[in-house]
């Protein structure tokens, strides 16, 4: 039997500055609709950090400056559509929004929602994320 091998996937952490608070935006799973960050698999004609800028206007409908160094690694595990469970790698690259998009291609199919880095890592339930997101807040 073939084990499949690591998928790996580039993550936006999008986040704004409200009032001198940091804010970070979490989207739901289409799925199982937990809170997880816009994310998507490598791309032949673009960079890592640009598949995260895209798949944040894709999946969470917003637009900004991405870092080109990611912000953090972790492991994670992504479910198929047939249940299957596949060893994944997410790559996180920080996202300052400049722009909030009333309309985006997944809009139907997800929440967007801005949380303090603390609530969001309490909603979270992904070990790697979470302390992404506490990390990212004490930071």
């Amino acid at each position: 039997m073939s084990h499949p091998k690591s998928i790996i996937q580039y993550a936006a952490l999008p986040y704004r500055m409200v009032d001198g608070h940091e804010e970070v935006m979490l989207v739901t799973s289409r799925e199982t609709k937990r809170w997880i960050l816009p994310k998507g698999q490598p791309e032949k004609r673009l960079k890592p950090h640009e598949v995260a800028a895209a798949e944040a206007y894709e999946e969470a409908g917003v637009m900004g400056s991405i870092d080109k160094d990611a912000l953090s690694v972790f492991a994670s595990t992504k479910r198929l559509k047939n249940g299957t469970e596949l060893p994944c790698t997410i790559k996180v690259y920080g996202l300052k929004v400049k722009k909030v998009l009333d309309e985006w291609p997944e809009k139907s199919e997800r929440e967007r929602r801005w949380f303090s880095p603390g609530e969001a890592a309490l909603v979270a339930t992904e070990a790697g994320l979470i302390k992404t997101l506490q990390d990212f807040g004490s930071k």
